[in-house]
């Protein structure tokens, strides 16, 4: 019998240890297993198993190529299967900047599928920072946090993937019951503000049960598809006194400088944007937009369905049959712009008539010079940051 698996994100350490905490307090026999990555710029990892009485081995250790993916691999899945056969629950108690998708495919692997079955993705949420940290322009580096030498990642980006892959959102139970006024209202903040960003993950506030940890294992597959570009998830339509999510849907292309031109705008004036768009020339393309905290990323996220023949439609997901099924119109086929923007403020006509003024135009023309091409005409699928100005 497999043993469940259950990981644990977060960038707000204090808030992790605590969620940490209670799982090893709520599940007698547990345990977690820490890797800490405070030099692993240097190549050295500190590994902390412990259980609810405290911690039960402390190991100092050095990777030839220091990064996550080493630790995961080398050290993390050895462990794992090392104290399997010792415990009900193992809890994989995540360094600040690990983004959970990574570890939670290398779990997710037919040799492994006898012993370990990864059962919960959970990311441990501060109530008085996320509102302010989802808007740090930040670099990890330059706040602290990498998790590898040249980590150029951004601290609201890696936030950002934490808490939208997944599959439930935990604050810690910090504050004695019945809690202050101001502490409920920061609580009540932070749930708003998590309704705009995550609407469909589920969020535990502190005095609330914890979600199940020892059910059947979870596909990796579904939780990508819930996230990436082509399939994801986004947001609707929302107003709320502390911010706004503003939905923005099209059939026809984008006149690629046009739109080029309005990224400073699109990025600055919201915290969180997603979503996926085409240009008129790049119709073949779907192109991913991610931005947060004023950082865009574009993205090739590879061809419409339109573009490709029928024959090749049964070799890809259901999922993306399912998404593209859903976005079908007469003439565009799957193409579409579907952005989602979310901030304080957000005024919907505004950015509807910037976006809109985007659209090519009947007398338009989409030759010339094509501002996306330093973006999107990477070798080896690499993608890049056009950053706060382009």
């Amino acid at each position: 019998m497999s043993v469940p698996v259950a990981l644990v994100a977060g960038l707000h350490g204090p808030a992790r240890t605590a969620v940490v905490d209670r799982l090893l307090r709520e599940h007698p026999g547990s345990l977690a297993i820490h890797h800490e990555l405070r030099r692993i710029t240097d190549g050295e990892v500190v590994r902390i198993v412990r259980d609810a009485a405290g911690v039960r081995q402390r190991a100092r250790f050095r990777l030839a190529h220091g990064c996550t993916t080493c630790t995961v691999r080398e050290d993390l899945i050895p462990q794992l299967l090392l104290h399997a056969p010792d415990t009900g629950l193992l809890v994989v108690d995540l360094w600040d900047s690990v983004e959970p998708r990574t570890v939670a495919e290398a779990l997710d692997r037919p040799e492994l599928c006898d012993e370990l079955r990864l059962t919960a993705v959970l990311t441990a949420i501060d109530p008085e920072l996320t509102p302010v940290d989802i808007c740090r322009g930040e670099t990890l580096a330059e706040a602290g946090k990498p998790a590898a030498a040249g980590d150029e990642r951004h601290f609201a980006e890696v936030l950002a993937r934490q808490m939208e892959y997944a599959t439930a959102l935990v604050m810690p139970q910090v504050m004695p019951a019945p809690l202050p006024q101001a502490d409920t209202e920061t609580i009540d903040m932070c749930r708003e503000v998590l309704g705009h960003l995550v609407p469909m993950t589920v969020l535990t506030s502190p005095g609330e049960p914890l979600p199940a940890l020892t059910g059947p294992a979870l596909c990796t597959g579904e939780l990508a598809a819930r996230v990436d570009p082509a399939t994801a998830q986004l947001p609707g339509d929302s107003h709320t006194p502390a911010a706004d999510t503003v939905v923005w849907r099209r059939t026809r292309p984008l006149h690629p400088e046009r739109f080029f031109d309005t990224l400073d705008v699109l990025a600055t004036e919201s915290v969180r944007s997603r979503g996926r768009f085409w240009l008129a020339n790049r119709p073949d393309r779907m192109i991913a937009w991610d931005a947060v905290a004023g950082i865009v990323t574009i993205e090739d996220a590879g061809p419409w369905l339109a573009a490709l023949p029928e024959a090749a439609w049964e070799m890809l997901p259901p999922a993306r049959r399912l998404a593209a099924a859903l976005d079908w119109a007469p003439g565009t086929g799957d193409r579409v712009q579907h952005l989602v923007f979310t901030g304080p403020g957000l005024d919907r006509r505004e950015i509807h008539a910037l976006l809109d003024s985007c659209l090519l135009a009947p007398e338009d023309s989409a030759d010339g010079d094509d501002p996306f091409a330093p973006f999107l005409d990477l070798p080896d699928g690499r993608h890049a940051d056009t950053g706060p100005n382009h």
